[in-house]
């Protein structure tokens, strides 16, 4: 059985709500990732969201605002999704697809231990399973 841990990218560099987004970019830039958790600070890396690198962009440069000022806290919306590190692949696929997510943090122990994203899927997968995965995520029918 494949399990979460079996196919994430393991690891987690977080940032804090009252981070900027222009630090959240360019920590992104070094790590080569296109989402970082977001955790409050007040409750030990409790993740309290995820920040995207469109979200920088959509939400913050396209609306004209300074990047250097913005926090992670003024863009972060909803509540952030997860699976346990022992959750299945066809789990994972589930909470994923449901929730038309493309990075899903992996969690054991209350901890965040990596990170799963559209990369790690189409290394794991069936290019059939691939093809599922890609029509719920993509389908504007939802």
């Amino acid at each position: 059985m494949t399990t979460a841990r079996d196919i994430m990218n393991p690891g987690a560099h977080w940032i804090t709500k009252s981070d900027t987004l222009q630090h959240a970019a360019q920590l992104m830039r070094r790590l080569n990732v296109g989402a970082l958790p977001v955790g409050d600070e007040t409750h030990n890396e409790r993740m309290c969201g995820i920040i995207t690198d469109r979200d920088i962009v959509t939400k913050c440069v396209a609306e004209g605002r300074d990047a250097a000022e913005c926090t992670a806290s003024e863009v972060i919306e909803g509540t952030p999704r997860w699976i346990g590190a022992d959750a299945d692949i066809t789990e994972v696929l589930h909470e994923m697809e449901n929730h038309r997510i493309r990075r899903l943090p992996v969690i054991e122990d209350k901890r965040m231990v990596g990170m799963i994203s559209e990369a790690d899927l189409a290394q794991n997968l069936s290019d059939h399973q691939l093809a599922e995965f890609a029509g719920h995520i993509y389908s504007s029918s939802r």
